[in-house]
């Protein structure tokens, strides 16, 4: 009899210790957006952008900050909505390539996690909320599921750094279209 309690005992230990060396916390979606221009910050909840996204309707913290922005609303829902059908494989193709690993290391600048010491961590940040972003929308991506699929609570979104590639480019949509477009096709090629 006390073999067996020994025995049992020392089996829920053995079972408690294994299953604490292979637990794999759930990774967690970004929860707001920290958007950063000069010495200023606003913060918004992705959850009233994807409403937003859906609606039309914003909250008045994001009233506030479309108010200040030099675009209409279509133009802004249009951008927010806008999706790029690009299954996992080729997603995985383009993140590893040396035209991903560019896009990637210029976006890192853009958007990145709050304590970004290095740009490695930013591209593995960006890497994930790609992937996670391609399975919320089902194959597809948007900006509002590139946001929630963000493995931080926070995304700093610099608008300084924006800035200064839209000054290389037209508008939102003419950005969007090179960073998905030009790579993708030359990956879908091969």
């Amino acid at each position: 009899m006390l073999i067996k309690k020994n025995f049992l005992k020392n089996f829920l230990i053995i079972i408690i210790f294994i299953k604490s060396l292979f637990f794999i916390p759930e990774l967690k979606s970004a929860e707001e957006i920290k958007i950063i221009y000069s010495i200023f910050s606003r913060t918004i909840e992705i959850e009233s952008l994807k409403k937003y996204a859906a609606s039309g309707n914003a909250k008045k913290n994001l009233k506030r900050l479309l108010k200040r922005i030099d675009s209409n609303d279509d133009e802004i829902l249009k951008t927010l909505n806008k999706s790029f059908d690009i299954p996992l494989p080729i997603a995985s193709k383009l993140m590893y390539s040396d035209i991903g690993n560019v896009v990637l290391t210029r976006l890192s600048k853009i958007i990145h996690t709050p304590n970004a010491r290095d740009e490695k961590t930013g591209i593995l940040a960006l890497r994930s909320s790609i992937i996670k972003g391609i399975v919320i929308g089902n194959g597809k991506i948007n900006l509002v599921n590139f946001f929630e699929g963000y493995p931080t609570k926070t995304v700093i979104l610099n608008i300084n750094a924006l800035s200064k590639i839209l000054n290389k480019v037209e508008s939102i949509n003419e950005l969007l279209k090179f960073f998905t477009d030009s790579p993708l096709n030359k990956i879908k090629e091969n």
